[in-house]
């Protein structure tokens, strides 16, 4: 069936409008328990007004959204193949001799396009929503409404000194042997307990051996002080290369189309990329993912006959699938993260599973 067909336009819009209903009660409940989380956690904080509070709310949306936007479309889906099936539109379209094929083609193609709109128009915006959560996640734990959390670009690490001091260490570039790692294009600022600025110190190269920090051709800058230059400086840090390694970039906060760029600087620097591939990879196939609950939404909720009972039974053995089917991946992620198994294979797998057996299914009952 054409998507542009009279009948594949009315799937497509009654899709939409109920994922676009359904999305709506999950954002709202989502906010209404992420605001009193957060009213209760700043119920003895006089300085923080209920206006930080909901960009606090709003910024950490995106993140939770995400989580669950799968279960959304498999929701949604259900929805309205029973509300197809009750009214008995499902029953007149099988009996103009449309196939199930026919009937589901326009809305796995809807689907579809959500997805990759997801992808490449709504992740780069909840990659920078993400950000700014941070932002403010960090100010209201320390307390300064000036404090600075800074972009997470290229390397950059964060090590705490004595007396609550904190170093901000970024690198344009880094490259691991052995027990060591060297760093080129250094930069350390470092800060006082309430993020305010003491010293910035300008290196050309770095290295990190054991807990020492040797910097060579260096330059000091401190407030209301001249500038110095010297030829090398040591400083000692708590920083070491299994710290640095969870220091990196979570693969959550960065937008889809600089993934990539972010793998090549880490696969360079000699360090596992399996988190980052995993994230790239998972967020290519999420558009298949989405079908494949719309699927699992199919084998459960599109019955030609609605007398024969069991309606909850059907919900319940839905949702239950659907969860199923989160576990699953998440599981198999787990192995591709810990390189048992092949990145790509562990994110293709499960989308590959629930298609799989959904299809072969929909093909005994339609045979039925």
């Amino acid at each position: 069936m054409n998507i542009r067909s009279i009948l594949g336009r009315y799937l497509t819009k009654q899709l939409l409008l109920n994922f676009l209903f359904v999305l709506g009660v999950v954002v709202s409940i989502v906010l209404l328990f992420e605001v009193i989380e957060l009213l209760r956690k700043a119920s003895n904080r006089g300085e923080v007004g209920l206006g930080f509070i909901m960009q606090l709310a709003l910024t950490k949306l995106p993140k939770t959204i995400e989580m669950v936007f799968p279960f959304v479309m498999m929701i949604s889906a259900m929805v309205t193949f029973w509300g197809l099936s009750k009214s008995n539109e499902f029953v007149t379209i099988r009996a103009a001799g449309v196939s199930i094929w026919g009937f589901l083609a326009p809305i796995l193609l809807a689907t579809f396009m959500v997805g990759v709109v997801n992808v490449v128009v709504i992740n780069p915006i909840s990659s920078q929503m993400n950000e700014l959560y941070e932002l403010l996640e960090y100010r209201f734990k320390t307390r300064n409404p000036d404090a600075v959390l800074f972009s997470k670009k290229g390397l950059w690490m964060r090590d705490t000194v004595s007396d609550g001091r904190v170093v901000i260490i970024q690198a344009k570039s880094a490259r691991q042997e052995e027990d060591a790692l060297f760093l080129r294009n250094v930069t350390l600022l470092e800060m006082d307990s309430k993020s305010n600025p003491l010293r910035r110190v300008e290196a050309y190269v770095a290295n990190l051996d054991g807990k020492s920090l040797d910097l060579k051709d260096v330059k000091v800058y401190e407030a209301g002080k001249p500038t110095k230059v010297l030829n090398s400086l040591s400083t000692t840090t708590n920083l070491t290369l299994d710290r640095i390694k969870e220091s990196f970039i979570e693969p959550n906060s960065i937008s889809f189309w600089a993934l990539s760029d972010v793998i090549d600087f880490y696969k360079k620097s000699g360090f596992s990329v399996h988190k980052h591939r995993l994230r790239y990879f998972s967020l290519l196939i999420s558009p298949f993912l989405l079908c494949a609950m719309v699927l699992i939404a199919a084998v459960f909720a599109l019955r030609p006959n609605n007398r024969k009972g069991g309606v909850m039974f059907l919900v319940v053995g839905g949702i239950v699938t659907g969860f199923g089917v989160y576990f699953l991946t998440q599981v198999i992620y787990a192995f591709g993260v810990n390189g048992q198994i092949p990145v790509f294979l562990a994110v293709v797998t499960p989308t590959l599973v629930a298609g799989l057996v959904s299809v072969s299914m929909l093909l005994h009952l339609e045979d039925g």
